[in-house]
């Protein structure tokens, strides 16, 4: 499985310490930034997104200041189901209904926190019960007029 990860200047520290510890068990792609030095949060979901959407990546890991900014962004490239999630049982979830194929944290995410939401994530399939796959579906399918 081949992880890919990003931040803005505010996940910095924290995507630092998760790329480590995910280079230990899987192949890992930083898609940066590579600093604390101020950047836009948008910038790099739609980096991460995209490497996901083109398969460069298999799944993704976002941070920013809260989480939020990075969700939203990354939930704008096609084909993104990023869920911003907060205990295990969310990314549990997040991965078995929604079939979520990039987690969002904030920076004030403890370390140990997130390796288990990853984690949960990482080993939970989809349902693939009809109710979550037509549910996905209508999701992908979903264009703007």
């Amino acid at each position: 499985m081949k992880i890919g990860i990003a931040s803005d200047h505010r996940g910095y520290a924290l995507k630092e310490q998760l790329a480590s510890y995910l280079e230990e068990k899987y192949e890992t792609k930083n898609y940066g930034t590579y600093g604390t030095e101020s950047v836009d949060y948008p910038d790099y979901a739609f980096k991460l997104g995209e490497a996901i959407a083109r398969k460069e990546v298999d799944t993704g890991i976002i941070l920013c200041g809260t989480g939020i900014g990075v969700c939203i962004a990354a939930n704008k490239v096609k084909g993104i189901r990023c869920a911003k999630v907060e205990t295990v049982e969310e990314a549990k979830y997040a991965k078995m209904h929604n079939n979520a194929n990039m987690l969002a944290f904030g920076e004030n995410t403890s370390l140990e926190a997130a390796k288990e939401m990853i984690a949960m994530y990482l080993e939970t399939p989809f349902s693939e019960d009809e109710r979550h796959r037509r549910r996905v579906a209508k999701i992908d399918g979903y264009t703007n007029v």
